[in-house]
């Protein structure tokens, strides 16, 4: 269902957009928690962490997939709002070529360096070639992963916010299934959970596409149509590249952060493994969050509306900050429970070590929430300089604090470096939100 975000009670609207957005990622997370919660069940603490190993990697793909879905839907949503529904149709279609020339690039890239990437974050032998394998077979499905994802922006962007939740619900219930049923029956393996993600994914990747090609031919338009714009792609590129950049240079973080932790073990690398799962199911639905915030204020932009972007920031960092309690509730009070999903009773090493870091890390989580939501603003209104710079200084800090902490409390330090980098970070994002520069671009 299309959503004009321009009319209409503003938190109301916010929450009815959002709440889709959150139950997608609970099922999101699920569709990539059950692959290492299947691997460290039914194969073992050394499978989980070759999962783990190359999770790292795998978030640059991912990334860069992210930042093409922000870039897309930036545009898109402020051309929906602006009602220029031809030159809508002419974004969507600029996006889809440029990503399927961009995903297929990236596979036969990412198959020749996938090696030497594992051995440049030191992975450690008893577990590389469970590792290589998991990630050779991700990266063959990155085309479904980049035009899902594109597909999720552009539905959002269109204030639609329930038909990537039906499609997230069937396939990731459909993915919890079929790696049991590779794994747990067939014995396939950690190839059996990375084929089972290829599956779903690419399954998901075309209901999408022709789910999505119906509702635009809905839409009616006149002129001639235009399937490749270079003005379109410049723009969309404006918004793309730095949310990209943004995404890639987390993503390279934690591979200069998880070539730290490969060098205690496979034990720590399970443990922070497990943990950063659990984190990275927080982290998402922050950005989720601010994924719709960004859309709501592109809208407004787009309908010369800022009035209702100061007052959508307000009602979304309401609904950060209750989202950040319950996850601070879940980690830090019951992080036996949560960890226990992931590692087997015997995994004590493992499991300390995932105490430790959900303890240090979320207390913070109401810093990031408030911070992935000025972010939001900066960029729904193209902002893209500031959001750059409150992004990467904080993403800097905390792997330059990582290195230097490791050095002095082990592995302890680098757990402290999150909640540096996300507390600088939000103070810079704040400064630049009310300092008003969104409204000068708009």
């Amino acid at each position: 269902m299309i959503t004009d975000l321009t009319e209409g009670n503003i938190s109301k609207k916010l929450w009815a957009f959002s709440i889709p957005m959150l139950i997608s990622v609970i099922f999101q997370q699920l569709y990539n928690v059950a692959d290492s919660v299947i691997a460290g069940k039914f194969i073992g603490e050394d499978a989980l962490a070759a999962i783990g190993a190359s999770y790292p990697i795998t978030m640059i793909f991912m990334a860069i997939a992210i930042g093409s879905n922000i870039g897309c839907s930036v545009v898109i949503s402020q051309l929906f709002g602006a009602k220029s529904y031809q030159d809508m149709k002419t974004a969507i279609s600029t996006t889809f070529i440029t990503c399927l020339l961009l995903s297929s690039l990236l596979t036969v890239v990412g198959l020749a360096i996938s090696k030497p990437l594992m051995r440049m974050i030191n992975t450690p032998d008893n577990i590389f070639a469970a590792a290589s394998i998991y990630l050779n077979i991700y990266i063959g499905g990155l085309s479904f992963l980049f035009l899902y994802n594109i597909c999720t922006g552009i539905f959002t962007a269109l204030g639609d916010s329930r038909t990537p939740l039906y499609f997230l619900i069937g396939s990731s219930l459909g993915n919890i299934f079929i790696d049991w049923f590779f794994v747990a029956i067939l014995k396939m393996g950690v190839a059996g959970v990375a084929w089972a993600t290829f599956l779903c994914q690419g399954i998901s990747c075309i209901l999408s596409i022709i789910i999505l090609a119906l509702r635009m031919k809905s839409i009616k338009t006149g002129g001639k149509r235009v399937l490749f714009s270079g003005r379109m792609f410049i723009k969309i590129c404006y918004v793309a590249i730095p949310s990209i950049l943004q995404q890639s240079f987390i993503s390279v973080g934690n591979i200069l952060i998880q070539s730290l932790v490969n060098g205690y073990g496979s034990a720590v690398i399970a443990g922070y493994s497990a943990a950063i799962k659990l984190n990275t199911f927080a982290i998402t639905s922050f950005t989720t969050l601010a994924n719709g915030l960004s859309s709501f204020t592109a809208q407004n932009i787009g309908a010369n509306k800022p009035e209702r972007v100061r007052k959508g920031f307000r009602a979304g960092s309401f609904m950060g900050l209750i989202v950040a309690f319950i996850f601070f509730g879940m980690y830090f009070l019951f992080y036996n429970t949560m960890l226990s999903l992931f590692l087997n009773a015997e995994s004590d090493f493992a499991m300390q070590t995932g105490i430790d870091f959900l303890r240090i890390v979320s207390p913070f989580y109401f810093s990031i929430a408030i911070k992935q939501m000025g972010d939001s603003v900066l960029r729904g209104a193209g902002a893209m300089g500031y959001f750059m710079v409150a992004t990467f200084v904080g993403l800097l800090l905390r792997i330059i604090f990582a290195y230097v902490f490791e050095g002095i409390f082990g592995e302890i330090g680098i757990w402290l470096a999150w909640p540096i980098g996300w507390v600088l970070s939000m103070v810079i994002s704040l400064a630049f939100y009310f300092k008003g520069v969104w409204k000068r671009v708009a």
